[in-house]
């Protein structure tokens, strides 16, 4: 019973995101949580489950938006696609946004990875994924300068760098993802619309070739509402 009045407010919060057409921002979170009847914190928590599922949007400095029903892309982890591809063959409309290509030198963190010397020549390749408008995910991409120079990336590139480099007839056999929920950093957040401190799922992947060199060095961040991804698992002993 402890719980009550806290699932009272997620079902009085769910009732009102229900009745508000997308779009239409909701009062303010002082307002909203006088109305409720409980703290801002408590609000605030509540909220974030609203989030999570992308039935809500807070806007930095707008407030907090009805978002409306939304696609889910849903897929397998047992076989590396990119998002591309996994909007594709569900028929949904993807489009990428605030893309950056960029010279860059490698920090402690990409060069570990990728095996080479701190301050290495890398491309690092920024952007945002876009499902029917809205921000769903943020990718960053480093490589070795010598595997892809920034300057060689085509006018038509869609945003995949998974993509481009199969196309491009690159030897790649396997990948390697830590996956995890964080907290969105100021940098992310502001990318994909969100507030900071908002969790996020993110992958940090290795994608190696056929001679076992990691060729890019991958930081993807998904708001959790939009994707669901499982895994198909063997019985052990069967």
């Amino acid at each position: 019973m402890a719980n009550f009045p806290f699932q009272r407010l997620q079902n009085d919060l769910a009732e009102l995101i229900a009745r508000s057409p997308a779009g239409q921002r909701l009062p303010s979170e002082p307002e909203l949580a006088k109305q409720m009847g409980v703290s801002r914190a408590t609000l605030r928590e509540a909220m974030r489950a609203f989030e999570t599922q992308g039935m809500i949007r807070r806007r930095q400095g707008s407030g907090t938006f009805v978002v409306g029903k939304i696609s889910v892309m849903e897929g397998g982890l047992e076989v590396l696609e990119s998002l591309e591809t996994l909007a594709e063959r569900l028929g949904l409309e993807i489009s990428v946004s605030d893309l950056e290509l960029e010279a860059a030198k490698a920090d402690e963190a990409s060069a570990e990875s990728l095996k080479v010397g701190v301050g290495a020549k890398v491309t690092r390749v920024r952007r945002v994924i876009r499902a029917e408008g809205r921000p769903v995910a943020y990718l960053v991409d480093i490589l070795p300068e010598d595997v892809l120079h920034f300057k060689d990336l085509p006018a038509n590139f869609r945003g995949s760098v998974l993509d481009l480099l199969l196309e491009r007839g690159d030897s790649l056999t396997s990948s390697r993802a830590n996956i995890s929920a964080i907290d969105a950093t100021a940098e992310v957040a502001k990318a994909l619309e969100i507030q900071r401190g908002d969790v996020l799922l993110h992958f940090s992947a290795q994608l190696f070739d056929s001679t076992g060199r990691n060729v890019d060095y991958s930081l993807s961040y998904f708001i959790p509402g939009y994707f669901r991804f499982h895994v198909n698992r063997r019985v052990g002993g069967s």
